[in-house]
């Protein structure tokens, strides 16, 4: 069964949603830390197996890619899948045309959980992106753990050299981050610290306002050679044609896919055709 849209976690009461957020992000790492120190972590992560290769998923010229998010709540929306098993939505994603997988794993705002990372990446063989809040290197060595095979940086709550440190510590882990986006300041700021997938939200993360021209606003100023991604709102074959057209070479499509009772039909709806018609 599918909630279209339940109850929001929290109301918009004109505090900046994205600071309460961040707050408890650092409240719950210092928690799990004391539980799991860095040295027992990167044991950890030297007994798990390299990662996939998720910017080159998000290259292939001949098909949308699409990075399918499996998500089961949101602050604006709500509980917006009741059933959410991300062992099943996972593999029925990825045969129905998923270039990618991106799973929430904010537990408070969002209910997701690293164990809901882990069952979609055992389930598939496409690469997985942890979605959060990351603000703290530890927890980039938690989603590899994980098995995570990339993750999500958010420029908006990150100083640059915390941005650039990141960057980098994924890179000596195989994991190429997603660099996320929602200003041209927050663009040219991801740019100087080497980021090389660009995400554009068209959601602003303080309000949850939506507004799809933001992605073509920035577009034309993201490099040739950086990979460009749209993120958030996207629902339609129309936008994936726009977007693409605009410059756009992946598209990250949660809550329209979330929302249906089977989401593998709606995600085949969008990617069933090619870009090139094949």
């Amino acid at each position: 069964m599918v909630e279209a849209a339940g109850p929001p976690l929290m109301e918009n009461n004109g505090k900046n949603v994205l600071d309460r957020i961040v707050r408890s992000r650092r409240e719950s790492v210092a928690r799990r830390r004391r539980v799991l120190p860095d040295v027992a972590l990167k044991m950890a992560v030297e007994k798990i197996g390299p990662a996939r290769d998720f910017a080159g998923a998000l290259l292939r010229g001949d098909r949308w890619n699409v990075i399918a998010e499996l998500k089961k709540a949101s602050p604006s929306r709500g509980t917006i899948r009741t059933d959410y098993a991300p062992a099943t939505l996972a593999p029925a994603l990825e045969s129905a045309g998923a270039a990618a997988l991106s799973v929430l794993t904010e537990e408070d705002f969002f209910s997701g959980s690293l164990a809901d990372l882990k069952a979609a990446r055992a389930a598939t063989q496409i690469p997985v992106l942890r979605k959060d809040f990351i603000i703290d290197p530890w927890q980039i060595w938690e989603a590899r753990a994980a098995g995570a095979d990339s993750f999500l940086l958010i420029v908006a709550i990150l100083p640059d050299p915390d941005l650039g440190e990141f960057i980098e510590l994924g890179r000596q882990l195989g994991m190429e981050p997603l660099v996320e986006v929602h200003s041209r300041e927050e663009l040219d700021r991801a740019l100087r610290a080497g980021a090389r997938i660009v995400g554009v939200n068209n959601r602003d993360l303080r309000n949850f306002e939506l507004r799809m021209e933001t992605s073509l606003d920035l577009v034309e100023a993201i490099p040739e050679g950086s990979i460009a991604v749209s993120e958030s709102g996207l629902g339609t074959r129309d936008d994936l044609f726009r977007l693409r057209s605009a410059g756009f070479d992946a598209f990250l499509v949660g809550e329209h896919l979330m929302k249906e009772a089977d989401p593998s039909v709606a995600l085949h709806e969008l990617v069933g055709v090619g870009p090139t018609g094949a």
